[in-house]
């Protein structure tokens, strides 16, 4: 395993202030005996309930499933479209394909989130919801989205998976749509050690029905009305998650100053994720965009530099998705994006000496 001097992600650092809490945290659920939906899950659904603004939280074992089990409360299956995006990662479609519907792909701007001005065209009378990203922590443009799922009766699900915290016009990602699914996947920015999620809505209904499909589909431990699935979050994951989510303001505040300063400092090189008026973007992954990237990125990585591509096979160009018929000409802003992204690492910890030594690696390679 390769060591390198500026790393893509670092825990230890990260943990080190909170170690003891979350220590403490694991000793007192390992000593309760309550493993499964107990009140550590109860207390979390609140406190991210409350923090993303929303009526309703459940805590789900991943944001993949939390994706999955929102399609299919909303009555989403075979012979059904749901409109997203191709560059996300590729958990965004599948749980659309896992009901039986179609993913039907729409490109997306530069800023890869996407184009709400392609999302009309793509509406057939077998549409029955759009799934925007708000990838890279940047919200997505959901007053124009939803302007258009009103016209239309569609339904809004957001893949708000890396974008805990993010804002548009000061409301929160996650409360725009009638579900969103978050993911705590251990390199988000609010991270369980281990797979973790939540969907959050403001419907009681959904809300309801998404807590019984996650939990074998029961009504209570005898009864079963529907079969359903083992999507629950565990107790202990969810223990250590309330102690992270007292620190998440923090982290953003700290992600957020980190990618101002990088803006500074590699501007003069490559383009840099600049941030709109009403946008507020909590920077899961800091993403420039080079015709170089390719050569940059051996470059880095051969001078200590952990930087990484997300993602660099869009999702309609894997074998997966061949049964959809797209090709690499369909989307070329995705296509264009695929090939000139590029991820720095940025993570509460990072100093800026090591901001600086990357600096300094671009200045090197750019003359």
């Amino acid at each position: 395993m390769i060591k390198f001097k500026v790393p893509y992600t670092n825990f230890q650092l990260k943990n080190k202030p909170i170690k003891k809490k979350l220590i403490r945290s694991f000793e007192k659920v390992l000593d309760s005996g309550q493993y499964i939906l107990g009140n550590e899950v109860k207390k979390f659904e609140k406190e991210f309930s409350s923090y993303t603004k929303t009526k309703f939280a459940t805590g789900i074992s991943n944001g993949t499933c939390a994706l999955h089990l929102s399609l299919r409360v909303l009555g989403i299956g075979k012979n059904d479209e749901v409109i997203t995006v191709p560059n996300s990662y590729i958990a965004t479609a599948s749980p659309i394909a896992h009901t039986g519907a179609k993913p039907v792909f729409v490109d997306v701007l530069n800023d890869m989130n996407i184009n709400p001005h392609l999302i009309e065209e793509a509406i057939t009378s077998k549409t029955k919801a759009i799934i925007p990203v708000h990838l890279t922590g940047r919200p997505a443009k959901m007053n124009e989205i939803k302007k258009i799922a009103n016209k239309y009766n569609l339904y809004i699900i957001e893949d708000a998976a890396q974008a805990v915290g993010a804002k548009l016009k000061d409301k929160m990602v996650g409360s725009f749509g009638d579900a969103a699914a978050f993911s705590c996947h251990p390199l988000k920015n609010l991270h369980a050690y281990g797979d973790a999620g939540m969907m959050v809505t403001n419907n009681k209904k959904i809300f309801e029905k998404v807590n019984q499909d996650k939990n074998h589909g029961l009504v209570n431990r005898d009864r079963c009305d529907k079969w359903g699935f083992n999507c629950r979050l565990d107790e202990l994951q969810a223990s250590l998650l309330r102690v992270n989510l007292k620190s998440l303001n923090k982290w953003t505040n700290e992600r957020r100053r980190l990618a101002f300063r990088y803006n500074k400092l590699l501007s003069r090189y490559v383009n840099v994720p600049t941030e709109n008026k009403e946008e507020y973007n909590v920077y899961h992954t800091y993403i420039i965009q080079t015709e170089n990237r390719d050569r940059l990125l051996n470059f880095l990585r051969k001078n200590g530099v952990e930087a990484n591509v997300h993602y660099p096979t869009p999702i309609h160009l894997q074998p997966a998705a061949k049964y959809l018929k797209y090709n690499n000409k369909s989307f070329p802003v995705t296509m264009k994006l695929s090939r000139t992204i590029l991820s720095l690492p940025i993570y509460p910890g990072l100093t800026y000496a090591k901001q600086d030594y990357i600096e300094n690696l671009f200045s090197k390679f750019y003359r």
